[in-house]
């Protein structure tokens, strides 16, 4: 493939080929030496060695991570049809509240290696690797005909693949089990595919994004699609073909992407609903209107039926500056205005190169990627978390490795220089604003970094011209620094803390987030003021059947999380433990308890499992009074666990009625603090 993005100015004593180069696997483009490529494989392998030790260091201190998950993992690690499904219990009572790509995985792993934090959180490590591996795959096959130099491509790929690892909230993400590191991964992988397929004239490699993009709504539906328009927009403004080609080529990408996750889709509304589990989530057991009402509009407007808190404000205010606020900023704004600057300079660098220049590809992939991604995420009204913006990463990622190096070979030019320099001040003023909401974390910090971006952007500008090796590479490695110093200490800081909870957040803790919580990466994940943490109880706190943290009723039962042990899985006793396995043979549940986190503690503590009444807010009519009843009679269920129950926006009371029948036909027992009631006494 010929590139047209020519050179402001070439390298001393070196003539430019860019006009001729082909870019394909192995190029040897531009100059280079034998050693090079050796050189290179080790310096990438040293990169993703690291990234492999910051996602895998400490993982067992997080225990199960996300309860939620990791019960799931658990089921369909017992029984096919719950992996198949996502059930969260190996019975088949109710799914997560999401497709289960991701849980094929992690049950796959646990049922190879069995069940522990390390078969559930492994392979989320390996995935970020895999992540920075193909980012740098696709920065450095952009950067080879663009530099026509095999080494600043080679750094080109490495910066970005540094970049992404760096990022705070990558770091977090892929250090736990929510579906959201599998998201990325194919996100990032169909973004290579784009951008292969537009370099390479390769149909099949269009084909094959639509086919990543099809397994990533399995993995997380709809947030999928944020970055469709962009891949749509730079294959039909930079592909070969003619338009009218262009058009088919990415309906057929479509139709590959529709079919990767229609079957999923297909086989959950063809089996009757007697013959699968509850599709957790949905107010009428309907894989698709969870798609589009609870997953998917409701995310944006607000409306989530059934949904705990959220809404309005409640998960931060809404606004063009959210992703730098303190709920957001410290997970991922440290580079977004540099990436939007280099961007910006690369689309003006560019600006007379033919329509088919793989640099402007490149820069709408990434570019629009996080300008859509971006943009969405600080407008939703909808429940909206700080582990959301890892989806931001590859797309900084992809700007800063590829404009950073690019910017930096043409220097020379004021212009060029001045842009460069104003990216690294970017970087640095960013960091000190970000670093300043937590102030107790290296208060020096962020002056170093301020400053030294300062002195560095000058440096840029001014030793432009010159061709000393060593003062550019050294002005070089200071300003990569500078620009990473502080992601690097978030993302240490985040690798050190262990993170447990359906709520999590990387770095230290800084101000609020929320309905009524407060930020806290401690392994207790998120509480809420007037609780007892740990407990899942509110003090005095009236529950169904009574109330009373240890009487007859509702409003304690058990050690959970945050929110009554619906966003914190319940830690039980010994005793209770012993109780559940006493008999579990002759039951299809050990017990039932309101809340999937709540189960889930259950169920991961004694292999049993244990129906989550209500799904994962405790607001999904599964089971229904009647079923319950039912289930009741024909001897399937053993206990039914006592909890705090929570008040939904709008959704089923079936869990409500439930409690309450139980509390008036059973006699509550207290077990290891817990309230339980026998079912089958």
């Amino acid at each position: 493939m010929t590139t047209y993005f020519k050179p402001l100015t070439e390298p001393a004593g070196q003539a430019s080929t860019a006009q001729s180069s082909r870019l394909a696997p192995g190029s040897r483009a531009g100059h280079r030496s034998n050693r090079g490529p050796v050189r290179h494989r080790l310096e990438l392998t040293a990169v993703l060695l690291g990234t492999a030790v910051l996602y895998i260091w400490g993982l067992g201190a997080s225990g199960w991570a996300n309860a939620f998950y990791s019960a799931a993992a658990q089921a369909g690690s017992q029984d096919w049809t719950a992996w198949f499904f996502g059930s969260s219990d190996s019975a088949n009572s109710i799914t997560v509240d999401k497709p289960p790509a991701a849980l094929w995985i992690t049950g796959l792993s646990v049922r190879m290696f069995g069940l522990s934090s390390w078969s559930i959180l492994v392979p989320q490590a390996l995935m970020g690797v895999a992540t920075a591996w193909i980012m740098y795959l696709a920065i450095r096959r952009a950067a080879l005909p663009a530099t026509d130099n095999l080494r600043l491509a080679h750094r080109a790929g490495l910066l970005a693949a540094a970049v992404l690892a760096l990022t705070p909230v990558a770091t977090l993400m892929f250090r736990f089990n929510n579906p959201d590191a599998l998201l990325v991964l194919l996100m990032t992988a169909a973004g290579y595919a784009v951008l292969r397929s537009i370099q390479d004239r390769k149909l099949r490699w269009l084909i094959l994004a639509g086919v990543f993009l099809g397994f990533g709504f399995l993995a997380k539906q709809l947030q999928v699609l944020l970055v469709v328009p962009g891949f749509g927009l730079a294959y039909l403004v930079c592909a070969y073909p003619r338009p009218g080609r262009r058009v088919l080529h990415l309906l057929a990408a479509g139709g590959a992407m529709v079919a990767s996750a229609g079957w999923w889709i297909a086989a959950v509304e063809l089996v009757p609903a007697n013959l699968r589990p509850y599709i957790g989530g949905s107010q009428n057991n309907s894989i698709l209107e969870l798609t589009f009402g609870y997953n998917g509009l409701g995310r944006l407007n607000g409306d989530e039926t059934g949904s705990v808190g959220g809404g309005g404000n409640g998960w931060g205010t809404p606004g063009l500056l959210r992703m730098f606020g303190t709920e957001f900023g410290g997970q991922i704004a440290w580079l977004i205005p540099s990436a939007l600057i280099l961007g910006g300079a690369l689309l003006w660098l560019g600006r007379r190169a033919p329509r088919t220049d793989v640099v402007r590809a490149s820069v709408i992939v990434w570019g629009s990627w996080l300008l859509v991604t971006g943009l969405v995420f600080s407008y939703m009204q909808g429940i909206i978390h700080p582990y959301y913006s890892v989806a931001l990463a590859p797309g900084i990622a992809g700007l800063v490795g590829l404009g950073g190096v690019l910017l930096w070979q043409r220097r020379s030019r004021l212009p060029v220089a001045l842009l460069l320099g104003a990216s690294l001040v970017a970087a640095g003023f960013t960091a000190f604003a970000l670093l300043g909401q937590a102030p107790a974390f290296l208060p020096w910090l962020r002056w170093v970094v301020v400053l030294g971006a300062v002195v560095l952007a000058a440096a840029v500008v001014v030793t432009g011209r010159l061709r000393q090796v060593w003062v550019t590479r050294t002005t070089a490695g200071l300003a990569v620094a500078v620009a990473l110093a502080a992601p690097l200490a978030y993302s240490v800081a985040t690798a050190a803390t262990p993170h447990t909870g359906a709520i999590v957040s990387a770095g230290p803790a800084t101000a609020g987030f929320g309905p009524g919580f407060g930020r806290n990466t401690s392994a207790q994940g998120i509480r809420r003021p007037g609780t007892q943490q740990g407990t899942g109880q509110a003090p005095g706190g009236q529950g169904f059947g009574g109330g009373g943290t240890n009487g007859g009723g509702f409003a304690g039962g058990g050690q959970g999380g945050a929110m009554g042990g619906l966003l914190g899985a319940t830690t039980p006793s010994s005793d209770l433990v012993s109780a559940l396995k006493a008999d579990a043979d002759n039951y299809t549940w050990a017990a039932a308890v309101v809340g999937s986190n709540n189960a889930a503690g259950y169920q991961l503590a004694a292999g049993l499992p244990v129906m989550a009444v209500g799904g994962f807010n405790g607001t999904d009519p599964s089971p229904t009074l009647a079923q319950f009843q039912q289930l009741v009679a024909d001897g399937k269920i053993h206990y039914f666990i006592g909890g705090r129950l929570m008040q939904g926006n709008g959704g089923s009371d079936a869990s409500s009625e439930i409690a309450a029948w139980v509390a008036a036909n059973y006699q509550a027992t207290t077990i290891g603090g817990a309230t339980v009631y026998d079912l089958g006494g």
